[in-house]
């Protein structure tokens, strides 16, 4: 099965420098990162999901600047690649989780919410330089677009997710009109990262508490426990990519049209980006 679904894309997806504004730890597990000035009047906000391509300047600011302009295309991509080992800014996919417009008294701004995976060497990448950010940091995004892609007219939703597809999930629900309905199921990894969703009064928001089992799970699991509707909803499914496998398989099964499903699998167990070679070696000697 394919990682997404039919993508909308952004109107002019061009990279955009950013700077870190301020950062907090939200949960055990979640860090809020605010970006702002630099370029941040270029970027045109759509809502939903929106999601984005960030670079991460993990090897300093340089890298930053030898970033190809589509370095998010086939050739752009292997034109990133060549940048030196060292250098080379970490590449990651996140979610807008809230944006602000411009005021008389401040600047446009975005709220990215990182999930905090390990400690310390058995981070992330990106988990460990979220952890870390500090205003002034430079960091470049491309824009992607949305994934959730319903319908004109559907007035009714499921919207699925483990963590890491909770921050689409939650800017889903911020963008859907006050008339709509339906369903949400996010996991967390703890009863700590309980978050609050803005969701319209129709839409009922269901937090799964996860303590062993797998991501993804006990969402597919509640899922599994709805009845199906085949008529007047749309499906959003993202996470762990055996989350959105599994659960179109069943949707699929139980009658619902394929086109009414948008899925995204963010990420594989065992199949995590590792940090460059470079960083490895930093973080071992720092161990």
């Amino acid at each position: 099965m394919a990682r997404y679904s039919n993508l909308v894309k952004p109107r002019s997806p061009q990279l955009l420098h950013l700077q870190v504004l301020r950062s907090r730890q939200l949960s055990p597990h979640w860090m809020r990162v605010t970006l702002g000035g630099g370029e941040i009047d270029r970027f045109e906000a759509m809502g939903f999901d929106q999601w984005f391509r960030i670079f991460l300047p993990l090897g300093g600011d340089e890298g930053l600047e030898r970033i190809p302009a589509k370095a998010n295309k086939l050739f752009g991509y292997l034109k990133y690649l060549r940048i030196p080992e060292g250098v080379r800014p970490v590449m990651r996919n996140y979610t807008v989780r809230a944006f602000r417009p411009a005021t008389a008294e401040a600047g446009a701004e975005i709220d990215v919410d990182f999930v905090l995976h390990g400690t310390g060497p058995t981070a992330g990448p990106a988990s460990r330089w979220a952890a870390a950010a500090e205003p002034g940091e430079s960091v470049v995004i491309i824009d992607e677009g949305l994934g959730f892609n319903p319908a004109r007219g559907t007035a009714r939703v499921v919207l699925v997710a483990d963590e890491t597809g909770a921050p689409a999930v939650a800017g889903v629900c911020a963008s859907l009109p006050a008339s709509a309905t339906g369903i949400v199921l996010i996991e967390a990894p703890s009863a700590e990262d309980v978050l609050p969703v803005d969701a319209p009064a129709g839409v009922e928001v269901r937090w799964l508490v996860r303590d062993a089992q797998t991501p993804g799970s006990l969402a597919l699991a509640a899922l599994q426990e709805l009845p199906v509707e085949t008529a007047g909803t749309h499906y959003f499914i993202v996470g762990e990519q055996s989350l959105p496998t599994s659960a179109r398989r069943h949707l699929v099964a139980g009658g619902v049209d394929k086109s009414v499903i948008s899925f995204v699998g963010y990420w594989r167990v065992g199949a995590a980006s590792p940090a460059p070679k470079s960083q490895q070696a930093q973080q071992g000697a720092q161990a």
